[in-house]
């Protein structure tokens, strides 16, 4: 009985192509081809197509052992760590291809005898699309790169092991996120790049002018000062005026003259609003759930990848991410937080003083003291936060309704508070900070159908980091940017 199906391996066909599928066969019809269908090595390996089926696979070459009568390659497409090995017959032409090069192979999918892999591909043709000099490329077979190494060379190490699957990590973790909010009812909202406010007030700004020296010199393209975006709070906060859930995720720039393994000037935030809420425990559930909600699906998408990570990069790592994921994330008060630090035998290069901002040796033994498991530190003091935080008005101390996620190994990755929602302490901050002016527009928000809200925002990279196990921030993101370094 035949039988028409809507896809192909998983993905959606194109209009002009058809698939029929009989019991026990599959078949393609690619523009009328039905014996050339290229195929992915992710689905060759996972047994994707019947046995003996004709197909098409292109990638490049991981490794080449040559035999008496036969050869060996291993082919990588990158939607895969493992390789897929292709058997290569004697009177085939494989003159040239070498570690690195480019191939376009055709052959039948067979059982593999080997029990390292299930499925290997007997060539009945190679091509070579893309030489390769092995000898000049920075990365050699069999040796094991450092991190910090193939970081010399942004324009090739996405051919390494270790790159890929942290690329593929951050596009499943991209994933995840999204998944996330889509299923707990958030709408997602694309707030610009470009903007002419300062959400953190820290004046860390990337300012815009155009490349153009024809506009007059004191002249703004857009009639005000404008930079380039250090949060999408601000303009989520506007959304909120009409949709109680909203988020943002998208690349934020802080022109901070930094060279930690925290830092970078340009990375990606995942942010989001919730209104009529009014407590602190409801921006951390949602906080706690999205870090362990997204963990569990990069756990279940990309198992090898990360073992990669977890095995040759971080070891020990798989255990402490397994605290992470059982424990309840734990809460202290900045107050109690202080009172720890200065009780503890340690020696700080920054004294632990209330008032003060915590630092990333604070942060760490926060950490630690509370078992390695993620901490929150709630109720910061009013001076050390922006103007939008959620005044407590609790007396002396005189704190704001602030939330800071710290994590193993990393130190903050949330930030998060209530946001002031009640115009005449608003605006007595604004006038505080000279920004009355400035954020006429944010005062009007509080006329209109104002609700009480409160957000947080994630730094993406920092939650790789975290997962796993990386010690540098510039190894997380595709191609780094930081003080002095604008490479590509």
């Amino acid at each position: 009985m035949w039988r028409r199906s809507s896809c192909f391996l998983g993905l959606p066909l194109p209009r002009n192509a058809s698939v029929i599928r009989r019991r026990g066969e599959s078949l393609c019809l690619f523009n009328g081809c039905s014996s050339d269908s290229r195929l992915k090595v992710v689905d060759a390996l996972l047994g994707a197509v019947t046995w003996e089926q004709e197909v098409r696979v292109q990638g490049w070459v991981r490794a080449v052992r040559a035999q008496k009568e036969i050869t060996f390659l291993n082919i990588n497409d990158g939607s895969s760590l493992q390789s897929l090995q292709i058997v290569a017959r004697p009177d085939l032409d494989i003159r040239g291809i070498t570690f690195g090069s480019a191939v376009e192979i055709w052959g039948k999918l067979v059982r593999s005898p080997h029990k390292k892999q299930s499925t290997e591909l007997l060539a009945d043709k190679i091509k070579l699309v893309g030489a390769c000099n092995p000898v000049d490329l920075p990365f050699k077979i069999k040796e094991r790169h450092s991190l910090e190494y193939i970081r010399q060379f942004p324009h090739l190490r996405c051919k390494t092991n270790v790159f890929s699957s942290l690329l593929r990590i951050r596009s499943e973790a991209f994933t995840a996120f999204h998944s996330f909010f889509k299923n707990n009812g958030f709408i997602h909202i694309h707030t610009p790049i470009i903007t002419s406010n300062d959400c953190e007030g820290a004046g860390e700004l990337f300012q815009i002018e155009p490349a153009s020296k024809t506009a007059e010199k004191h002249n703004n393209f857009f009639d005000v000062p404008s930079f380039l975006t250090v949060s999408g709070q601000l303009h989520l906060e506007v959304m909120t005026g009409a949709f109680t859930q909203v988020y943002t995720f998208g690349p934020t720039f802080r022109a901070e003259n930094s060279q930690t393994r925290r830092h970078l000037a340009e990375f990606y935030m995942v942010e989001a609003e919730l209104a009529f809420t009014e407590s602190l425990k409801d921006i951390m559930e949602v906080m706690e759930n999205l870090f362990k909600t997204a963990t569990s699906h990069i756990l279940s998408k990309r198992p090898d990848d990360v073992e990669l990570f977890h095995k040759y990069v971080a070891p020990g790592q798989k255990g402490r991410l397994e605290q992470m994921m059982k424990n309840s994330f734990q809460v202290l008060s900045y107050t109690e937080a202080i009172d720890i630090l200065q009780r503890s035998m340690e020696t700080f290069k920054f004294e632990p003083k209330w008032g003060c901002d915590l630092q990333t040796e604070h942060e760490s033994y926060l950490v630690e003291h509370c078992g390695n498991i993620p901490v929150f530190v709630v109720n910061y003091p009013y001076d050390i936060k922006p103007f939008y935080a959620r005044d407590n008005q609790d007396g002396p101390q005189h704190t704001v309704a602030a939330v800071d996620l710290l994590v193993p190994g990393i130190g903050e990755l949330c930030g998060g508070s209530l946001r002031e929602e009640r115009l005449d302490l608003l605006q007595s901050r604004l006038k505080q900070h000279g920004l009355k002016e400035t954020y006429q527009w944010y005062e009007e928000l509080r006329l209109f159908g104002s609700v009480p809200h409160g957000g947080f925002g994630l730094g993406f990279e920092r939650y790789l980091q975290c997962i796993l196990g990386v010690e540098n921030i510039k190894d997380v993101i595709p191609f780094p940017r930081f003080s002095h370094s604008c490479l590509l």
